[in-house]
């Protein structure tokens, strides 16, 4: 408080900083709510439209005029190219976050650059308005942990991302392929299959329902079934998708019954889930052994042992000083 009194200007950066934290979590959130609302619409046009429509819109997100484009396009005319050299391994690791926009690469490639110069700044600009005046090496230590938390940081929130929006996919596809499989007994194709599954789980599953609409309209405007189920299992980016796109190649082109293997590979997809479900939980005692032993034995070890130190310090210290 003192320091704030201090330092209007620091008081002021801090609340700025806390309104476009504000600011950027409500524009996000109200983001992911539309391109919901959008998508279970567009499933739901998709699945009552007859066999001639053609759906002109795509589940994927459409800011092709958007705002963060239209950054993007300014700054590369301004001079400074934002195309990264990994192009393609950063479009898959995107695209496996469910960031499936043309510009992706390019705006996260922007995203990094101002984190490496801001971050650094901001330290500057701290050390600066607290009045402190460190030296050479702690400043020199302080801006390159910033640039590499700005280089970093990212990083590790596209794998978080992924990682999350990969494990609903997988914890929603036994139900998934339970409804395929009813779909497919009741004399219904795939494409309609996949149309139908994906409208009824916008709610329970949005991830996997978006999978499924993509996949539909792919096949509408003329994939074959080999590419749209390869290229669902790559935008899913999990091995589980990957299996099942394999395995119903395979059953068309041998003939197998499609039905069978769907019932077959749910059946396998339930036990692996049950099988994660048991191993998070065989894992607790263990997770939790860390916080016992760190917060809860020194307080039980210290309250066993005070009356003994009581005593020692009541009858043995005066016996030993010879009071």
């Amino acid at each position: 408080m003192e320091l704030f009194s201090e330092y209007p200007l620091l008081r002021f950066a801090i609340l700025l900083a806390l309104f476009a934290l504000v600011a950027a979590a409500a524009y996000f959130a109200t983001a992911a709510v539309t391109a919901r609302q959008l998508s279970r619409r567009r499933l739901v046009d998709a699945g009552s439209a007859g066999g001639h429509q053609v759906v002109g819109a795509s589940l994927r997100s459409q800011h092709a005029e958007g705002a963060w484009l239209k950054l993007v396009n300014g700054i590369e005319k301004a001079g400074l190219s934002l195309v990264d050299t990994r192009g393609d391994s950063l479009r898959k690791k995107l695209v496996a976050a469910g960031y499936t926009a043309s510009y992706a690469p390019r705006l996260y490639t922007l995203i990094r650059l101002l984190l490496v110069i801001g971050l650094p700044l901001t330290a500057l600009g701290i050390l600066w308005l607290t009045g402190s005046s460190p030296g050479l090496f702690k400043t020199y230590v302080a801006v390159v942990i910033a640039s590499l938390a700005g280089l970093y940081v990212p990083h590790v929130f596209l794998a978080a991302k992924a990682d999350r929006r990969q494990r609903e996919i997988i914890n929603g596809f036994p139900d998934a392929l339970d409804l395929m499989l009813v779909c497919v007994e009741a004399g219904l194709g795939m494409d309609s299959a996949f149309a139908r599954v994906g409208m009824e789980m916008t709610e329970s599953h949005p991830r996997l329902a978006e999978q499924f609409g993509a996949v539909v309209l792919e096949l509408r405007a003329g994939r074959t079934h080999d590419d749209a189920l390869r290229r669902m299992a790559d935008r899913a980016g999990a091995e589980e998708i990957r299996a099942f796109a394999t395995l119903l190649i395979q059953s068309s082109k041998l003939g197998s019954s499609i039905a069978q293997t769907l019932r077959v590979y749910a059946a396998e997809m339930r036990e692996k889930r049950r099988m994660r479900a048991e191993e998070k939980a065989h894992r607790l005692p263990v997770l939790l052994s860390v916080p016992l032993v760190g917060c809860m034995l020194p307080v039980m070890i210290g309250v066993l042992m005070l009356p003994a130190m009581i005593r020692i310090i009541r009858v043995m210290m005066p016996a030993m000083t010879g009071g």
